[in-house]
């Protein structure tokens, strides 16, 4: 059995709208804040799971997903870092009863 090589080969491509082209070669702008990042991560999450969205508009959705990820992590890391510094480089365990533990 013979198998074509890839110039036999073609596939076919769905052709995209002009909206689609223009969203996906634009870069994503940053977000303005944490919470923003955040909530259009869950917005992310949601149109993913709902399985209702075409290969490439997820695989776009999951890499907007990641820079956002990034994008928070990072700031979490300088708040935390600015925590260590006006707590004197001492952070104290939490306590969820309120009490300081000795």
């Amino acid at each position: 059995m013979v198998l074509p090589g890839p110039e036999s080969i073609k596939l076919i491509m769905p052709n995209k709208t002009n909206a689609e082209s223009a969203a996906a070669a634009a870069p994503a702008q940053p977000p303005e804040s944490f919470e923003q990042a955040m909530a259009e991560l869950a917005q992310l999450v949601t149109q993913m799971e709902s399985g209702q969205l075409p290969l490439e508009a997820s695989v776009a959705a999951y890499a907007r997903g990641s820079e956002l990820v990034r994008y928070c992590a990072a700031q979490l890391e300088k708040v935390e870092s600015h925590v260590k510094v006006l707590e004197g480089e001492m952070l104290k365990p939490f306590s969820a009863d309120g009490e300081d533990d000795v």
